[in-house]
């Protein structure tokens, strides 16, 4: 929204007389804009909005069964509290009533300790700071090494531009008003000539002004608030930890493995910053958040390239099986988080509207695109296997296979340095027939291992051999298995991530890792 509550408190009927036809005009657009906005987040609810259910009040989310348990649950305290009171009632008319004391005997103290009602149930205790409790603010003071001062350019009001010659000292000591301020955190980074790194410290404060119509206008921090590319994560100006602080953060985090706890020890021990796991936490989210817009550039790199090469590997979030995803292509390398299904591959490549050639291993989701590659190092290794199990067939059917693709991998090598006249498989047509034969032998092996080879090389044949009339094509998918191999380790240290969002935020900032490098490219984000 553009009017902010500090500029609707000086707005009235009065000063609306006051202003021009066209200044009318703007406000009335102004106001317009805001209110569609307001009505839209009126109408926000966990049904057509990424707001949380938990948000909702008790009265719109609240079930009849829920309601009438509550009821039943007071109902019961109330009928206990009532029989207690009772039995109070009836044994002091007893004490009084009776001269001597009597001794009550351990069957009546049984009794007694029968009918009294149980204690109420405390429900268990919800993690995190309770309702209630002291919170604590930052102990850390830091001195402030520079300011950064900021000034309004515009009434909002009327529009008028104010004076852009006036210098700062002019204006602070006219009509200028500091109001707020906040300090944040960044590096500079060192370079051969003088290595090392400093902590800067920068103050910005922000001003109102008066413009000659009587309205205050305030310079304020930009902001971005939550969207649907992000839910839960906004970008503001207004922040203790600089981009440059949020690079080494994310560094720490991706590049070198660490822990949210152990990036807290390191920037204590190592640079006498002393952050909250939450605010470490904070800084690498909103640090997705900013390279997030990328994402839609990286779909657009990905199908504009002539080769491409996917693979997928095992990812946990929060116990639930998925798959990190890779497209590696000359240009971007690009990660997303999903189930082992074709419903991202139809997302990201848009079903067939990829044209280009498609370097894959044998998952039948790869088959809906006509112009694929097979990766030859898991067939290699495959007939390897073979060669080394006790099956004497299938020793023989792994060397076969193993003998003729080193043969044809020699092939390829040469046809690379030195072109033929026709394509390889011409030359190779009788011991392809051959092979195709010792295939359709062993499809009905006994062996498990040799025959879901045999029918792996029978229902990729022509992808397998493609390369061969293609000799300038990769023979294996090693782009993307190596692309995938920093991640996988990271994997077994994390144990993968929390929740849908922490998933996201992970495969966006892998992607600007491997891309263009964190410390070059989040030097570059000010959240503007």
């Amino acid at each position: 929204m553009k009017l902010s509550d500090y500029d609707l408190r000086q707005i009235d009927e009065e000063r609306i007389n006051k202003l021009s036809e066209t200044a009318v005009k703007n406000l009335s657009i102004t106001l317009l804009n805001d209110l569609k906005e307001a009505r839209e987040r009126l109408n926000q609810n966990s049904k057509n909005s990424s707001i949380p259910p938990s948000s909702e009040a008790p009265w719109d989310k609240a079930s009849k069964y829920e309601d009438e348990e509550q009821d039943n649950e007071s109902s019961d305290d109330i009928e206990a509290l009532d029989k207690a009171m009772h039995a109070d009632k009836q044994a002091l008319a007893s004490d009084c009533c009776s001269d001597e004391i009597d001794t009550p005997s351990p069957s009546q103290e049984s009794s007694d300790t029968a009918t009294q009602p149980a204690p109420p149930q405390v429900p268990p205790r919800k993690p995190g700071k309770q309702p209630g409790a002291q919170g604590f603010g930052r102990e850390q003071k830091i001195t402030v090494h520079q300011h950064e001062h900021h000034y309004p350019t515009q009434c909002v009001l009327c529009d008028d531009v104010f004076n852009a010659e006036h210098t700062c000292a002019e204006l602070s000591r006219s009509n200028s008003v500091a109001y707020t301020a906040f300090d944040t955190l960044t590096l500079e980074w060192g370079d051969l000539n003088q290595p090392g790194i400093t902590v800067v410290n920068t103050r910005h404060t922000y001003y109102d002004r008066v413009c000659p119509c009587g309205h205050v206008t305030q310079a304020t921090p930009l902001r971005q608030p939550p969207d649907s590319l992000l839910p839960n994560v906004e970008l503001s100006q207004w922040r203790l930890i600089g981009s440059s602080l949020a690079a080494l953060i994310v560094c720490l985090s991706f590049r070198m493995r660490l822990s949210r706890p152990r990036i807290r020890e390191f920037l204590h021990d190592w640079l006498g910053i002393t952050l909250s796991v939450g605010s470490i936490n904070k800084a690498i989210h909103e640090s997705g958040r900013a390279a997030m817009p990328l994402e839609n550039e990286l779909l657009e790199e990905v199908l504009k390239s002539e080769l491409l090469h996917v693979d997928e590997t095992p990812w946990k979030e929060k116990g639930d099986l998925l798959w990190l995803w890779v497209f590696v292509s000359s240009s971007v390398v690009a990660f997303w988080i999903s189930s082992r299904t074709s419903e991202l591959i139809n997302n990201v490549l848009g079903g067939n509207a990829y044209k280009g050639w498609l370097m894959s291993d044998g998952y039948r989701v790869y088959r809906q695109f006509l112009k694929r590659l097979r990766c030859w190092a898991h067939l290699v290794r495959k007939a390897r296997g073979l060669m080394e199990s006790y099956n004497k067939e299938s020793q023989a059917f792994g060397k076969e296979t193993l003998d003729f693709l080193n043969s044809l991998i020699e092939a390829i090598k040469n046809a690379r340095e030195n072109p033929p006249d026709k394509p390889l498989s011409k030359f190779y047509k009788e011991q392809l027939l051959s092979y195709r034969h010792a295939c359709e032998q062993m499809k009905s092996s006994a062996h498990k291992k040799t025959r879901e080879l045999a029918v792996e090389m029978l229902n990729d044949w022509e992808v397998i051999f493609t390369v061969l009339d293609h000799p300038h094509l990769p023979l294996t998918n090693n782009e993307a298995e190596r692309a995938l191999r920093h991640w996988v380790i990271l994997r077994r240290i994390s144990y993968g991530t929390r929740t849908e969002q922490g998933s996201r935020i992970f495969a966006i900032l892998a992607s600007v890792i491997l891309d263009v490098q964190v410390f070059i490219y989040c030097r570059g984000i000010d959240f503007k």
